[in-house]
């Protein structure tokens, strides 16, 4: 799949996490080991303690302090067990961080890579698809053209199966004179200047070769997207009377997984809509 440029960040804005300072950690060890040299400076202290009791024939305080000894050398025994299964741990994760740390930068280096091979490619789906003008962008619009939306649309949802976040398909088509019977299509200039002006920059409106309207909305489920149209038809409703928008919506990963998938969902849902001789936004089945 080739990655849009708009749809990533920069690689030197991507927030990784912080490798572990190990001499933090190892200070953290240090403060066990010296609680350690505490309770062996104390079992020494209880040794001579029962020692002199001993030597003094007090019995009594010799069996407490064989006790408390008894007792100290089995914490020291379990503390520096602890210590040991600590030190394995700060190894453990440390190597975890840097196997994540390496696969990030090639991760990172992977998509730069992509994305500049992305022009090349929109240009060869233009000429495979015999269109006309700028490879990039529709010439009545200034929305970006087909060609663009097919290879966005692959690297959209490759995207989003990485990052799991939702991705909604939207198909449009607008017309005019649908009541006097002689329905045609829209002006696109004023049907990409209203969707222009309502989705964020984040998302991307291309123009199809049919005259219809394709979007991407990007992080955007189900609700969000049919709500983004909605927008979109008041928005057209109020600058021009007259007006007819049909819409298809399919969501990844609600109504596909793959791209054909999304695609065909979104298409079937258009087809409902147009059934209808008023607005109409239609939502993909899921089955």
């Amino acid at each position: 799949m080739t990655l849009a440029p708009r749809f990533f960040t920069p690689p030197d804005r991507i927030r990784r996490r912080p490798s572990l300072n190990r001499g933090t950690l190892r200070r953290l060890v240090c403060v066990d080991r010296r609680a350690a040299i505490g309770l062996v400076v104390g079992l020494l202290g209880l040794l001579a303690l029962g020692a002199l009791a001993a030597l003094y024939h007090a019995v009594a305080l010799a069996v407490i302090a064989g006790a408390i000894a008894l007792a100290c050398g089995v914490a020291l025994l379990r503390l520096v067990n602890h210590l040991r299964q600590a030190t394995a741990l700060v190894d453990e994760l440390e190597d975890k961080v840097d196997e994540l740390e390496d696969k990030v930068e090639r991760e990172t280096e992977a998509r730069s890579d992509l994305e500049s091979k992305l022009a090349s490619r929109i240009q060869l789906t233009a000429v495979r698809r015999n269109s006309s003008g700028d490879a990039l962008t529709d010439g009545a619009t200034g929305l970006f053209s087909e060609g663009y939306f097919t290879v966005a649309l692959d690297a959209r949802i490759a995207a989003a199966r990485r990052q799991l976040e939702p991705v909604a398909v939207v198909l449009m088509e607008v017309i005019e004179g649908l009541d006097s019977g002689l329905p045609r299509p829209a002006n696109p200039k004023v049907v990409a200047e209203c969707i222009t002006t309502t989705i964020r920059e984040a998302d991307t409106a291309c123009r199809l070769l049919d005259g219809g309207y394709a979007l991407l909305l990007e992080d955007t489920a189900e609700n969000g997207a049919i709500w983004t149209v909605e927008r979109i038809r008041r928005r057209i409703t109020s600058h021009s009377a007259g007006l007819t928008m049909w819409a298809g919506v399919a969501c990844y990963p609600a109504h596909g997984f793959t791209t054909d998938e999304i695609l065909d969902r979104a298409d079937n849902a258009l087809d409902m809509a147009r059934e209808w001789r008023q607005d109409r936004i239609e939502v993909a089945n899921s089955d």
